[in-house]
Parts: C-alpha cells; sequence; structure tokens
C-alpha cells in the first residue's frame, strides 16, 4: 500500500469509527462535552496505533498527542488531526467535521486525505484527477465564524458573498468540491489544522498559501502556519490584494 492510499485509508476508517462512537455515545445518554473529548481519544489512538503499525519508522504529529520532536531529526512525519473540528462533532447534526491525514517530507506533504464522514466523503492526493467546476455568478468566500470581518472584505473585493462554518478541513474541501470559491483564515493555524487540507486543494488545481501569499511549509519546531488561503486561481490575485492590510 503506497503513501497516498494509506492516508485515504486511515482518513475514511478513523471516520467511520467516529460516527460509530458519536451514535452510541449519544445513545447512552452522554453530554456533548463528554462525546468531544470521547471522539479526540479514541481517533488519536486509533490513527497513531495503525501508523505505528504500518509506518513503524515514520513520525507522527498530532494535535492530541505531545509533540516529540524527534520529529525534526526524522525524513517522514506524519501531521494528523484525527477530529477537526472537536466543538461541531458534539452536536448530533453536526457534519462539520473532519479527519486529517498527511505525510511530510522535507517540509512538503507527499501524500495526504480528508474525510467528511458526516458526508461520507473522502478527498485526497491519490485521487483521480480533479476537475475544477465551473465558475459561479456569485463567488461564495467561507472562513471561521471567528474570522467573518476579514471573510467579507474579501467577499466584496471579488463580487461575491461570505459564509462561515467550523472544521477547517469541511472549509478546504467545500472549496474543493465546488460548493465554494475561496477559503480564507488570516491568522496562525497549527499545522495540523492545514496540512491534509492545502496539500489536498493544491493537488486539485487550487492556489494554496498563507495569507501573506508564501509558500506553506510543515514539520517546523513550532508548527504553526501564517493563516490560509485556497482559492480559484481566477481570484487569487484580488483576494491576496484585499487581504494586504
Amino acid at each position: 500500500m503506497n503513501d497516498h492510499e494509506l492516508a485515504g485509508l486511515l482518513a475514511r476508517q478513523t471516520g467511520l469509527l467516529l460516527l460509530e462512537a458519536r451514535q452510541k455515545a449519544f445513545a447512552e445518554g452522554k453530554s456533548g462535552k463528554q462525546v468531544q473529548d470521547l471522539g479526540d481519544r479514541l481517533s488519536h489512538e486509533y490513527l497513531v496505533q495503525k501508523l505505528s503499525e504500518l509506518r513503524p519508522d515514520d513520525a507522527v504529529l498530532s494535535e492530541e498527542g505531545v509533540d516529540d520532536l524527534e520529529r525534526l531529526r526524522t525524513e517522514r512525519t506524519w501531521i494528523v488531526d484525527p477530529l477537526d473540528g472537536t466543538r461541531d462533532y458534539g452536536y448530533p447534526d453536526s457534519r462539520e467535521w473532519a479527519v486529517h491525514v498527511a505525510l511530510v517530507v522535507e517540509g512538503q506533504p507527499q501524500a495526504a486525505a480528508v474525510s467528511i464522514p458526516a458526508d461520507n466523503r473522502l478527498f485526497g492526493t491519490n485521487q483521480t484527477p480533479f476537475h475544477i467546476p465551473p465558475a459561479r455568478n456569485e463567488p461564495i468566500v467561507i472562513t471561521s465564524r471567528s474570522q467573518w470581518g476579514d471573510a467579507e472584505e474579501v467577499a466584496h473585493a471579488i463580487g461575491g458573498i461570505a459564509v462561515a462554518c467550523g472544521s477547517a478541513g469541511y472549509k478546504a474541501m467545500a472549496v474543493v468540491s465546488g460548493a465554494v470559491d475561496v477559503y480564507v483564515h488570516p491568522s496562525g493555524l497549527y499545522e495540523w489544522d492545514t496540512c491534509a487540507p492545502a496539500a489536498v486543494a493544491e493537488s486539485a488545481g487550487f492556489d494554496v498559501s498563507g495569507v501573506d501569499g508564501g509558500r506553506l511549509n510543515f514539520n517546523k519546531p513550532r508548527p504553526v502556519v501564517a493563516g490560509l488561503l485556497i482559492s480559484r486561481p481566477e481570484y487569487t490575485e484580488r483576494v491576496k490584494e484585499a487581504l494586504r492590510w
């Protein structure tokens, strides 16, 4: 099994585990917070265990794990967010959460997958080449709930509208699927939030960068990136101009 296939398999299987765990936990009367904690723990344990079995020589950086800086001296590092959108996962009917799995070599993703379990969708760098959907008359800019003001400015610059939701992976795959046109997050993000979504979007033909326009690098000592921009190519320059404070 190659790395692309493994990323997709792990993202999908972790998503199925999370769906089953959430359904069972709510049926047992657990609170939203208990469900969130359970999902974070189970998904992290599952992913780390599977990677240790299938890629024993590789390092792992997980949102839910202790950051072992030995990863900086390892050729291959998997950067994973076992449950991206934990807050939304704690609501029984929310679909806005994801699983991120990415392999990084020398600072750049080599294989990645993002699962949107509640929609039964899997996006990965191993998929048949994507075709960017036709442009809509009124482009849609998606952002986090906390970044609304900046997104409205970007939307105005390209003659569109702004919308907001939770998980970074969910928002990024909304661009890839054609549901929206631009995803912008002007403030810093952790690498596990961005690595797999950025890799999948770039492989699909979308423009991906930090909001400063720079190339994203991963597996750094401090695993943070300077925001995230994923855009249809025809909007990229106008979006970057709108983000220049």
